[in-house]
């Protein structure tokens, strides 16, 4: 491997293409004879479809089929067999429920017609004719209505070490507190959107996915086909945070809506139904109860979350796995529980459990440190574990304590006045908050191909694709690291299922999982380049083929050099081709995990009642960075994330009816420009080398993991208020300072 290539601050061998507009997304995407579909969406949250009178809407121009669960065609649900080593070949549907299963609705948006027209606009306006009629019932519409009315269903993940009850029992220093955290939605730029086509039993699906080769299985098993008679195209995507890692009944219904019409149907999701029918993060209870000695040292702790799901599908949000590990504790228990309401499933969303989860841990380790009277850096460095205590397995790579030190240093933390509200710039309250970020490594199976051209370039071919994060750039430095070729000579083509298969964009795990697979495949490219020279035809004949070397494009035995190209063309040869199958993370002898350290200053002014987040410092370590230019990018993306989590994003529900009430750009808040802080990233760069040979771990997700908890730690240090219910908004901390509870 290069060190010319590997680790440099490469520009992305994309951009070029997304800055021009020639990048082409799902949306764009516009076959000979394409049709439109537009859905109808439930406008209840709970009851059923009575009657659906689609006479005024047939009447349209343009219209030519609509589908509801009286005409919809019938499907084979798919069964969920997803697992990290098995990813190439595992199936998965976010909603287990087929669109128009059945009468019966489950929440608010629920897909309950589907209008197929000639163009765009008749489908929406004949979509808006059909007239259905409700049988409703009572919906559920809040997490402690779920517990009440629902009840709690245990979760995955549970963990116990100890007796955390006892020794919580006879501490000295205890906090027990709730935190609370609301539904989340994801709100991508790129809106969800399918192409589908049909061609002799045959179907093909351009598809805004986070995972194409799973998308494919899961269709495959839907419509009784075989894997290789599905074809899922992503070359590019506008991103999904989690909502596009799996199938949604969009999907499944523009498929099956093109086969019933016989021509290439395309299915953009509105604005309005991506809050209600693909995905969000769901709203969260935990509860947190941790208790330490004299001199700071964790004797226990306790974490119960409880989290929303559907009435179609049990999803956990797994809050307190990184509880159980990240610190140094004897007695420990963590669980999860779920409650059923009237929304649609939900998904992951970027960091799923630890985002939500170390709000409510960070936020209680800042807690219990002023307990103690502790400074909250000391404190966190006091209970480091050393190694992780829930496998009772060393860490692969644990940089966390440089972290700490690191990003203590670089912020100014030693400046922190530690009485809440003591420091002050002209009019502004200045609060100081840290938190630790976690997030689990992993490495799957991965394929690639690399092809060495006898026109002197270099091809890489795999069905991964990339969500904005840089994927097309790393693949390209790894095969330049390999060959010394320039990226320019590197043509790097991903998001197609007919390509070597590759994991799902999400996890943090692509980079460590793709990197090795095409480095191998390289390898084997110029394995077999060599055998082509050491040929009695080759330029190298009689040569032995372990003396050769390649560099920078050329083949050398110490005393001369011949280009790759040369040796081709010589040969009447198109290409030297190599293809590698890589296999998942080791999982007997250490434990896989990436740490970090965040820290915020908050800017509160009480005159007017103004709070901002000012600055941010995280110290992040991921194993060895590949490129960091986009390492950063992926840092800053997911504070700038964190600060919507914290102080913005909560989509709300009407009590009465379950319908969302902030279902669009301007009413769901996030954070634009005139919100972003300075943003400064520490990249630790400590090679991982146990988890694959480039001792890459993954970026996309640590960044928004802790941050909310830092904020809202820095909000207290301004202002003495605490608020464990995010978002922290202007209102509860006012209404704190006032008195009122």
């Amino acid at each position: 491997m290069s060190d010319q290539v590997i680790g440099q601050a490469v520009k992305r061998v994309d951009g070029r293409l997304k800055v021009t507009g020639a990048a082409k997304y799902t949306a764009d995407q516009n076959p000979p004879g394409l049709v439109h579909a537009y859905g109808v969406f439930s406008t209840v949250a709970s009851g059923r479809v009575l009657r659906i009178d689609t006479t005024a809407a047939k009447r349209m121009p343009g219209v030519i089929a609509i589908l509801d669960h009286g005409n919809f065609p019938r499907l084979y649900r798919t069964p969920i067999n997803l697992t990290l080593p098995t990813i190439l070949t595992a199936s998965r549907t976010d909603e287990n429920r087929l669109p128009f299963e059945d009468a019966t609705v489950n929440y608010a948006g629920q897909f309950v017609a589907l209008v197929v027209a000639d163009t765009f606009e008749h489908a929406r306006e004949a979509a808006s004719l059909v007239k259905v009629t409700y049988g409703k019932s009572q919906p559920i519409t809040s997490l402690d209505e779920g517990v009440k009315i629902s009840g709690l269903k245990d979760g995955t993940n549970g963990h116990t070490r100890g007796d955390a009850a006892s020794a919580f029992n006879s501490a000295l220093h205890k906090i027990d507190f709730a935190y609370r955290t609301p539904v989340e939605t994801h709100n991508p730029m790129e809106m969800h959107a399918t192409v589908a086509s049909w061609q002799a039993g045959r179907l093909h699906v351009y598809e805004a996915t986070q995972g194409v080769v799973v998308h494919r299985n899961s269709l495959a098993r839907i419509f009784g086909l075989t894997p290789d008679q599905v074809t899922v195209e992503a070359p590019f995507i506008g991103s999904g945070f989690g909502s596009k890692l799996f199938i949604w009944p969009h999907s499944v219904a523009a498929s099956a809506a093109a086969r019933v019409v016989g021509r290439p149907v395309k299915l953009v999701v509105p604005r309005a139904q991506m809050f209600t029918t693909t995905g969000h993060r769901p709203e969260t209870l935990q509860h947190m109860r941790l208790s330490c000695d004299e001199q700071g040292k964790l004797t226990s702790l306790r974490h119960e979350a409880i989290n929303t799901t559907s009435f179609t599908d049990d999803y956990t949000e797994t809050c307190a796995v990184v509880s159980q590990s990240l610190y140094s504790c004897a007695n420990v228990h963590v669980s999860h529980k779920m409650t059923k309401v009237n929304r649609g499933s939900p998904t992951s969303m970027r960091a799923p459990g630890a985002a939500p989860g170390l709000f409510a841990l960070e936020s209680a380790m800042d807690e219990l440190a002023l307990d103690v009277g502790m400074d909250p850096v000391a404190f966190r460095l006091q209970n480091i574990s050393t190694i992780d205590e829930s496998k009772n397995l060393p860490w692969s790579s644990n940089h966390l304590r440089e972290a700490i030190v690191q990003g203590a240093e670089k912020f100014g933390w030693k400046n922190r006045s530690p009485q809440p509200g003591s420091m002050r710039e002209g009019n502004e309250n200045v609060g100081y908050g840290v938190a630790a970020c976690s997030w689990d490594a992993f490495r799957t199976p991965a394929e690639a191909r690399v092809q060495l051209r006898s026109d002197g370039t270099a091809a890489v071919t795999c069905a991964v694709q990339d969500i904005g994060t840089g994927t097309y750039t790393i693949a390209a430095q790894v095969v330049a690291s390999g060959t010394g070729l320039p990226l320019e000579k590197i043509q790097v083509t991903l998001g197609d299922t007919t390509y070597p298969s590759a994991p799902l964009s999400g996890g943090s795990w692509v980079t460590a999982s793709l990197l090795p697979a095409i480095s191998e495949a390289t390898c084997q490219a110029l394995d077999q380049l060599k055998d082509y020279a050491t040929s009695p035809s080759g330029p190298f004949a009689g040569v032995k083929k372990e003396s050769l070397k390649f560099e920078e494009g050329s083949l050398t035995d110490g005393s001369r050099r011949v280009d790759f190209a040369s040796v081709l063309k010589g040969q009447r040869l198109s290409d030297a081709e190599g293809y590698a199958h890589t296999s998942g993370t080791p999982t007997d002898k250490f434990s896989f995990r990436s740490f970090g350290a965040h820290f915020v200053e908050v800017r509160w002014d009480p005159g007017i009642s103004h709070l901002r987040v000012a600055r941010v410092v995280s110290a992040i370590d991921v194993g060895r960075v590949i490129n960091p230019l986009t390492a950063r990018n992926q840092v800053e993306g997911a504070v700038v994330m964190g600060i919507g989590m914290a102080l913005f994003e909560a989509t709300e529900y009407d009590a009465r009816s379950g319908l969302p009430a902030n279902n669009n750009y301007a009413e769901y808040v996030v954070p634009v420009h005139a919100d972003q802080p300075e943003i400064d990233v520490l990249l630790l760069d400590y090679p991982d080398l146990h988890l694959n040979e480039f001792g890459a771990r993954g970026i996309g997700e640590i960044g928004t993991t802790g941050l909310a908890a830092a904020v809202a730690n820095a909000v207290h240090h301004a202002t003495g208020v605490r608020v464990r219910d995010l978002p922290i908004t202007l209102e509860k901390v006012s209404s704190q300072l006032r008195g009122v509870a």
